[in-house]
């Protein structure tokens, strides 16, 4: 049973000498997102490997997704800068079936004196 939603992951392969300013232009699309419904997003880039770009982005909708993905934006996007990524480019949808995180500890109160 999914709990939360799902997460779109967009594995990008940067072309030669185009991993920084493709890095740029993925940093720019991916918080377009945030209009569709998501709730989250993520852009990942390889310390190994600098031409590889991961985004992900997190939607209670599968349909909200689909419509960022071939929303005008992202259309553009892909027009703008196909050059300067290898395709396909075959994105996956997973269902988060669990999710934890730490809580953030809250600051100690000063002694008022």
């Amino acid at each position: 049973m999914a709990v939360g939603g799902g997460v779109a992951m967009i594995p990008w392969y940067a072309t030669v000498w185009r991993g920084d300013r493709f890095e740029a232009a993925v940093r720019e699309i991916a918080p377009v997102a945030l209009r569709y419904g998501a709730t989250e997003y993520e852009v990942l880039r390889s310390r190994e490997d600098r031409y590889r770009i991961h985004q992900s982005s997190t939607f209670e909708r599968k349909l909200d997704f689909d419509r960022y993905w071939y929303g005008p934006e992202f259309e553009a996007f892909r027009t703008e800068y196909s050059s300067w990524y290898q395709v396909p480019i075959i994105y996956e949808w997973y269902e988060r079936i669990e999710r934890g995180a730490l809580e953030a500890e809250a600051p100690a109160a000063l002694d008022a004196e």
